[in-house]
């Protein structure tokens, strides 16, 4: 089969990775790919959002399945316009796809269906959002952006005055554009965060292993939100139970919605969750693989993607077998000096050989360009330096071993990657 994988970050490179080792398949193609997805894939300029764009390319390459990885084309249609062109296709079409470019949307349907989640209300007028605020009188709460922001469109306000700067910044100021023009504020949850990725044909789901991630921008939880630092896989505070009332309280009841809305959910879905002391409580959805999730999952995933992928196409993952190896596997990321804010890029990269793999470990490339023969930044997030192990601590020393032998200036990583999840353990 020929594949073409729509996308450009660490993410795609994982996916990639992971098709790379199925024998149905034998050429990928990916755009606009990054340096690291490069050497594996041959890579094209074509935006991840150009439908036309993509629809055109996949038709030039004559390919057997398109894979549409990030929730930007996904929420703009891409799957419906290929699918229209007769072509296999893995992700959620543009109805199911609202699951995730829409909280509003999906705040209501756990309401409707009875799905635990955080208690909320909905506002279009920043005025009636901020006396709300005041009178609650009630912190943290949870400011939300209703459209994608690239991961980022949530704040935890600690007090009033960061709550009302948060609705005056993305309603009137509109730092995530159109897609602040409603918000959601929402009850401040406690407990352990699991991220749990699932595949889904719309009538089964079946949950991937659980992993951590760690979305501040430096050590200890502190500084602003990012699209994720680094995960680790399996999460510890996803233990039996937890696992089993989430499929029978939210994984089920939520496929079981978007069938009964119309809107039937074929890809793979992302469950955010919060252990409470209440149980566990959905933080959000994604209508797609999470980034950088992917990269600790897929590596531990025992069989062939390009097989589910088919079987979720065709209605028919329940008849594939696959299973997770019984291992560790952790992924940190290296930013560039100043993300999530302002930083530069085009800084040439060493310590890599022409593959970008480090002794013991796999480099999974979100933000790079190849050129010459050499890596160069080219993104926030540069690289997910990602390993498995046998224990948790043995893949952790993997992973910041390869870390410290690559280097860029300013390169930014924290250096408590799986901290929680080692306390948990222990």
């Amino acid at each position: 089969m020929k594949i073409l994988v729509v996308g450009g970050g660490g993410r795609e490179h994982a996916i990639i990775m992971k098709l790379a080792e199925s024998p149905k398949v034998e050429k990928l193609y990916c755009t606009p790919g990054n340096g690291g997805i490069s050497r594996y894939a041959e890579c094209f300029g074509v935006k991840a959002t150009d439908i036309d764009g993509v629809v055109a390319l996949a038709k030039q390459l004559s390919v057997d399945m398109v894979v549409v990885a990030p929730d930007d084309p996904l929420v703009l249609g891409m799957v419906d316009a290929l699918n229209a062109e007769g072509f296999m296709t893995f992700g959620p079409n543009k109805a199911a796809a609202i699951i995730e470019g829409s909280k509003v949307f999906s705040k209501e349907l756990m309401k409707k269906y009875n799905i635990p989640t955080a208690g909320y209300e909905v506002f279009d007028d920043p005025n009636k959002a901020i006396e709300y605020i005041k009178a609650q009188n009630s912190y943290p709460t949870v400011v939300k952006a209703d459209g994608l922001a690239l991961g980022k469109g949530v704040v935890i306000a600690q007090n009033e005055e960061e709550a009302v700067d948060a609705v005056k910044s993305i309603m009137e100021d509109k730092m995530f554009g159109e897609s602040g023009s409603r918000i959601v504020i929402e009850e401040f949850l406690t407990g352990p965060e699991v991220s749990v990725l699932s595949f889904t044909d719309g009538n089964v789901v079946i949950p991937m292993i659980s992993s951590m991630d760690h979305k501040r921008a430096y050590d200890n939880d502190e500084g602003l939100n990012t699209g994720g630092m680094g995960t680790v896989a399996p999460n510890p505070y996803y233990t039996e139970d937890v696992a089993k009332e989430c499929m029978e309280k939210i994984f089920l009841p939520t496929i079981n919605a978007m069938k009964a809305e119309n809107r039937t959910f074929k890809g793979c879905l992302y469950f955010g969750l919060m252990i409470t002391p209440k149980g566990p409580k959905v933080i959000e959805y994604n209508c797609r693989f999470g980034d950088p999730e992917t990269q600790v999952v897929l590596p531990l995933l025992d069989g062939d993607l390009c097989e589910i992928f088919e079987a979720i196409y065709n209605g028919k993952l329940a008849d594939v077998k696959f299973s997770w190896k019984k291992e560790f596997c952790t992924c940190v990321v290296m930013a560039s000096g100043g993300y999530p804010k302002k930083y530069p890029t085009g800084l040439e990269m060493s310590g890599m050989d022409d593959k970008g793999q480090v002794d013991g470990a796999f480099v999974y490339h979100a933000g790079t360009k190849y050129a010459d023969g050499k890596f160069y930044t080219a993104g926030g997030r540069v690289l997910g330096v990602t390993a498995t192990g046998a224990t948790l601590p043995e893949a952790l020393e993997k992973s910041y071993k390869a870390v410290d032998k690559i280097s860029f200036e300013n390169a930014h990583f924290r250096k408590d990657i799986g901290k929680r999840a080692m306390a948990a353990i222990k």
